[in-house]
């Protein structure tokens, strides 16, 4: 059965009404109607920091029917605030728009239980960057049809706040090490090269700040990864001011099951700081290592992610930009048939070195 006790808030202009939008690039809130803008404080002291007890919040209403409430059982049912608009939304929605009247609502429930973020990158970069940012993504790639860069037309482009989780901690660890040292000596007649080998032990401790972990099952961790760093100068303490013209999902993945991705990142960032920490030797290898790690404070927060969706041959490509620094990345479709003369490009260069060489020695 559908939760019946959900409800939503407009973020409403105080002068028309209209719909308002976070900018990025002046760090306010812009009606959509009139023009208006507001200081995050403004609207603080309207709305309140998290959106609770804002005016206009929606009555939330039930089904009675059963193929809906077979269909819509995992989901929030409420009313939009705006327009009176019956709307679904799962368990994780923090920020969305209502699709009938357009007025972006944050909606309250997601954020009990704990859920509420501690900290926020708000964006920086609007959407025509995603977008630009996506077409400078396709220069520069040979091997990308033609076609697919001529006729591709973006289906759908969100501005969502990521759940991340950010680790704070330190790591002790020792390692030991084989290292070897040469030295060269001439006679009259022979080079002698004298090689010695050494035990290394190297041990310290080395301290990491906000280790990130998207923290939602429906974003790609790959994709998340891929697009960090995020400038942590940026980090602001939560309010749901920030939200409105956005989209957000609450976190679904708990710390316990991102911790394992932030300890292998933290384990294997120490453990090359104490392998480059040692120098003056030919060859270093690691024999074997002891690490303790010992996680100190974690934060949640949310990060601006622009995700662009595009299809083609009936295959989706997604893409993903920070929103702050705008790093985008992707995976792109490959020409097969401009690959198939790539390579034979790439034989027949190889081939003509060195069949030359073939012949000369043999």
């Amino acid at each position: 059965m559908p939760n019946i006790n959900q409800s939503a808030a407009n973020y409403q202009c105080p002068a028309c009404g209209g719909p308002l939008h976070f900018v990025g690039e002046t760090g306010r809130l812009q009606c959509d109607y009139c023009g208006s803008s507001y200081a995050i404080e403004e609207i603080d002291s309207k709305y309140g920091r998290a959106g609770a007890g804002a005016p206009n919040e929606g009555k939330a209403s039930a089904t009675t029917s059963s193929q809906t409430n077979q269909e819509y059982s995992n989901l929030f049912e409420y009313n939009c605030p705006s327009c009176g608009a019956q709307l679904f939304c799962d368990e994780t929605t923090a920020a969305t728009s209502c699709p009938y009247c357009g007025n972006n609502q944050v909606v309250h429930k997601a954020f009990s239980g704990g859920k509420m973020p501690q900290k926020i990158i708000p964006f920086k970069l609007e959407k025509q960057a995603a977008i630009n940012a996506l077409k400078n993504h396709y220069k520069g790639k040979k091997l990308l049809p033609k076609v697919f860069s001529e006729q591709n037309h973006i289906e759908e482009i969100k501005g969502i706040y990521v759940p991340f989780w950010l680790f704070d901690g330190h790591v002790d660890v020792q390692l030991d090490m084989k290292g070897t040292r040469s030295t060269v000596n001439y006679t009259s007649k022979e080079k002698i090269i004298t090689t010695g080998h050494y035990n290394i032990t190297r041990g310290g401790t080395v301290s990491f700040e906000k280790i990130s972990v998207d923290a939602s099952k429906k974003m790609d961790d790959a994709l998340m990864d891929s697009i960090e760093p995020f400038d942590y100068d940026d980090l602001r303490d939560f309010t749901s001011s920030y939200l409105p013209g956005f989209f957000a999902e609450v976190y679904d993945v708990s710390t316990q099951e991102c911790y394992e991705r932030a300890r292998l990142r933290a384990e294997n960032t120490a453990v090359d700081v104490m392998r480059n920490s040692v120098g003056g030797y030919e060859t270093v290898n690691v024999v074997s290592k002891k690490v303790r790690i010992t996680n100190d404070k974690v934060t949640y927060s949310f990060m601006p992610v622009w995700v662009l969706s595009t299809k083609w041959r009936d295959k989706n490509y997604i893409f993903a930009m920070n929103g702050q620094t705008g790093k985008m990345v992707g995976d792109l479709p490959v020409d097969k048939g401009k690959f198939c003369k790539y390579l034979f490009g790439i034989t027949a260069i190889v081939a003509a070195i060195v069949t030359p060489l073939v012949y000369f020695f043999f």
